[in-house]
């Protein structure tokens, strides 16, 4: 199944895709796509609703982060050999855990605003993994069973702000429209072999990541069991960081104007629409003796 909502920022109406990638009304059913109905009872309703008999969306409405009232956004750092091989940097022991703030979350096709000073702003595809059933102390045989869905999520980030203004990587990764999500969540019993999925991302028409969850350092469970040690990551999606291609070393910064489109597909799920929604876009922020203008695409 997928779970998404859409319809104009603040008034996102929850809704899913049936056979031919229509959007289908889920107002008759739930209020809402909140945490409630991503696992037991509340997603097992919502699968036994046939998407046929739900109202037809009319249009290309906006996509919204496809749940409402997330609760934690936690990354892993630095997840796939290839990236880090591509990076120089040493295969991590244990899974680096970063965050990004809850506040950054936007919907899939969103403008990304790039902030006031900003010099390396860019993109990173990555699979989100949504958690559904409260994972805490979880063992790695049972880490699936605590998981409802996976998304795609754009880690957005400001390289500068990240590594070299000293502390943490939080302060690049969690400006405000640096995570775009979306455009909907599909429950695991479509996903299939998570660890056999392909994922790339495409800037301005042209292919600048691609990468495959078959290189994963740490693989879903083993993440899913891991974070549960330290913290309860319950009800939302983590991003796995995806790598560069190897043709653009240094990475390709972000300027007003260009468009994003990352992607992930399988044998048996396909993330996107069969007539693709608009690519995620860049407006600038300036700063100018004490006020803001922005530049819309």
């Amino acid at each position: 199944m997928k779970l998404l909502r859409y319809g104009p920022k603040g008034q996102e109406k929850p809704g899913t895709l049936d056979a031919e990638g229509r959007i289908r009304d889920l107002s008759g059913v739930v209020a809402d796509i909140t945490p409630d109905q991503l696992w037991g009872e509340g997603l097992a309703a919502l699968k036994a609703v046939d998407p046929e008999t739900l109202p037809l969306v009319e249009g290309q409405p906006r996509y919204g982060v496809p749940v409402n009232g997330v609760r934690k956004f936690i990354a892993i750092g630095l997840n796939f050999a290839d990236h880090a091989a591509e990076s120089n940097l040493p295969i991590p022991t244990e899974p680096v855990v970063f965050t990004k703030a809850v506040s950054c979350l936007t919907g899939p096709n969103d403008a990304v605003v790039i902030p006031r000073g900003s010099e390396k702003t860019d993109w990173e595809v990555e699979l989100g993994i949504v958690i559904g059933k409260r994972a805490s102390y979880v063992e790695l045989a049972e880490a699936l069973d605590h998981v409802a869905g996976y998304v795609l999520i754009n880690d957005v980030s400001e390289r500068a702000f990240q590594t070299e203004r000293g502390g943490t990587w939080d302060k690049g990764k969690g400006c405000d429209t640096f995570g775009p999500v979306g455009p909907w969540i599909v429950t695991t019993d479509e996903v299939g072999d998570v660890q056999t999925l392909d994922m790339w991302l495409d800037l301005n028409g042209t292919r600048m990541q691609t990468g495959s969850t078959r290189t994963m350092i740490f693989g879903v469970a083993e993440i899913v069991a891991y974070v549960s040690q330290f913290m309860t990551p319950r009800k939302w999606a983590r991003p796995q960081p995806s790598r560069w291609t190897s043709q653009t070393p240094p990475p390709s910064r972000l300027r007003p104007r260009p468009r994003m489109r990352p992607s992930a597909a399988s044998t048996s799920w396909s993330p996107r629409p069969a007539s693709p929604a608009p690519p995620c876009r860049c407006t600038n922020s300036r700063s100018k003796a004490g006020s803001a203008s922005s530049t819309s695409i």
